[in-house]
């Protein structure tokens, strides 16, 4: 009866054991996959909107620094703050691994647009990226796809790289207009935009600050659509929308999704650092 229980046992744990292998031999295949698409680059943004004063900016900075002290050297790390801090964060940043990012940009270098900032000003900085088009612009300031157009336009003039948001709402959805609506955002939006110096985003409305995640298949099958329409296949394409510290590896997996705009779950350090350190 003894020897039958530590079959039992024996069996059992050995089930473990190779369960255990198959998780991280699965976990290997997704690392060499995104090996193989080294030429995308992998791109974790994080979107502050209007949050955070200078002073909560430089807090989170130095508790930020130390948490991504081991993060994979191929994955850039973006923090796309509000215009105030920009300027202090750009000094604080000098030297570390970290870019900085914009959340607007101005298609003249200067005039009476009140509220406004210009690529002369957001390089003068040391900005790298810079937001452009995102469904909170289009839905609450009026920004269209001309405008997002001549925005995107700046942005590469002045030698950064815009993020290019695109996506559905909810309605949009329903109707089953998904693919229809993106693509009539790209054929707008890119109109003479150089495509090796640029990032695009894909950010289901209705799944932006909601709680409401998009399926992470049914995100890198939308991803997948908007490589389709690119002349430049290797554009880096990003996943928002409620991505979260338990969700990142999942929506990380799947094969056409190079990074993530993050909004809400990137104004904590700890947040933030657990999405860019994802597997």
């Amino acid at each position: 009866m003894l020897n039958l229980h530590l079959l039992v046992a024996s069996y059992f744990d050995n089930l473990a054991l190779n369960s255990t292998l198959v998780v991280n031999l699965s976990l290997q295949s997704k690392v060499e996959i995104r090996k193989n698409q080294a030429v995308r680059k992998i791109i974790i943004a994080g979107n502050w909107k209007m949050h955070k004063t200078q002073a909560e900016s430089l807090e989170f900075v130095e508790k930020f620094k130390s948490e991504i002290e081991n993060t994979h050297e191929a994955r850039e790390i973006v923090l796309c703050t509000p215009f105030t801090s920009l300027t202090v964060m750009s000094k604080n940043l000098h030297g570390s691994r970290i870019q900085l990012g914009a959340q607007n940009i101005h298609w003249e270098d200067q005039g009476a647009y009140t509220g406004e900032i210009s690529g002369v000003m957001l390089t003068e900085i040391g900005v790298s990226y810079v937001i452009v088009g995102h469904s909170e612009r289009r839905q609450y300031f009026g920004e269209t796809d001309q405008t997002v157009n001549l925005r995107l336009k700046s942005a590469q003039k002045h030698g950064i790289i815009p993020i290019l948001c695109v996506g559905e709402t909810k309605e949009q959805r329903d109707e089953g207009a998904t693919e229809k609506i993106i693509i009539n955002q790209l054929q707008q939006d890119l109109v003479d935009i150089d495509q090796s110096n640029l990032v695009i985003a894909y950010e289901p409305i209705w799944a932006i600050g909601t709680g409401d995640t998009c399926e992470s298949y049914e995100a890198n099958r939308v991803i997948g659509i908007i490589r389709q329409q690119l002349d430049n296949k290797n554009v880096s394409i990003q996943y928002g929308g409620s991505v979260k510290p338990n969700n990142i590896d999942e929506i990380m997996a799947q094969p056409e999704i190079d990074g993530a705009l993050v909004g809400g779950a990137s104004l904590e350090p700890a947040s933030l650092a657990r999405i860019a350190n994802y597997y």
